[in-house]
């Protein structure tokens, strides 16, 4: 979860404005998250019905709240864009939620979060990515993963001014430390 961006929250300790809801989004969070982490391991762990049910009920929830950011949920769940991220199977549902999350204040919405969601919609759009957040492997075939890349990024000559403005580290940080969590015996190639 990215909530790094936020600058100067304004929840100040504050009690959400929707703790159930801030309650729902953080079980959901932590759901999607432990089955991504086991199917690192186990193919057979991935559940397609995961993102499914978290889509519904964050459609539920934008419906209710609006976007759910900080100053609605509390800094924790409003890492509510991670599950709308996942939500591949209805792009429009992503670029509705973009849009809120772009309405907001910087005290209520990451600007990281925003690039990430951004980015997953524009390859979802098949565009090339404004912040390099979105990666793929290349697998040989045997399926053994040979190359682990960005997708196509646009004007990549000033790729770490905008990711820096976004409140992203730079892309070869970035990409070394995805490299080392997803395929490790890549660093070790010539």
């Amino acid at each position: 979860m990215n909530i790094e961006g936020l600058k100067n929250n304004d929840d100040k300790g504050n009690e959400p404005k929707f703790p159930q809801i801030a309650t729902e989004i953080e079980q959901m969070v932590v759901i999607d998250q432990e089955m991504r982490e086991k199917s690192l391991n186990d193919d057979a762990a991935w559940d397609e019905e995961v993102d499914r049910r978290n889509t519904e009920s964050m459609k539920r929830i934008v419906s209710e709240i609006g976007w759910p950011t900080v100053s609605k949920v509390g800094k924790q769940a409003s890492s509510a864009w991670l599950l709308v991220q996942h939500s591949d199977h209805d792009p429009e549902f992503q670029e509705q939620c973009l849009a809120l999350m772009k309405k907001e204040s910087e005290n209520n919405v990451s600007t990281a979060d925003i690039a990430y969601l951004e980015d997953r919609v524009r390859v979802n759009r098949k565009q090339g990515q404004v912040y390099g957040t979105q990666f793929h492997e290349i697998r040989d075939a045997s399926g053994n993963a040979i190359r682990f890349e960005p997708r196509s990024i646009e004007d990549a000559e000033h790729l770490n001014q905008r990711r820096a403005k976004m409140g992203l580290e730079p892309h070869e940080e970035y990409t070394r430390r995805l490299t080392e969590k997803y395929f490790p015996h890549l660093l070790n190639r010539e």
